[in-house]
C-alpha cells in the first residue's frame, strides 16, 4: 500500500471515531454514552497518531510548491520595495 492510500484510510478511521464519539448524542441514549465516548475518542486519537507516524515526510507533487527563491536560482530577481516602506517616504 502506498502512503497516500494509508493516509486516506486513517483519515476515514479518524472520522469514524468522531462519529462513534457523537453517536449517543444523536440517538439520545446517554446511558451507554461512556462506552461510545471512550471507544470513539480512543479510535480517533490512535488513528491520528498512527496516520502522522506512517505518513511523516510524505509530500506529493500536488502538495509541494517551490518557494520563489528555489524556483529559478540562476535568474536575478528584481526587488521592488513597497511604496510605503520607510526608505521611500517623503518628508
Amino acid at each position: 500500500m502506498s502512503r497516500c492510500t494509508l493516509r486516506n484510510i486513517f483519515t476515514v478511521l479518524i472520522y469514524a471515531g468522531v462519529a462513534l464519539f457523537l453517536y449517543p448524542y444523536f440517538t439520545g441514549r446517554l446511558s451507554s454514552g461512556i462506552i461510545f465516548l471512550v471507544a470513539g475518542l480512543g479510535l480517533a486519537i490512535l488513528c491520528s497518531v498512527v496516520r502522522c507516524y506512517l505518513t511523516e515526510g510524505d509530500c506529493s507533487d500536488r502538495e509541494f510548491v517551490a518557494p520563489k527563491d528555489l524556483a529559478e536560482p540562476n535568474q536575478p530577481q528584481a526587488t521592488v520595495p513597497h511604496p510605503n516602506a520607510p526608505s521611500h517616504r517623503q518628508a
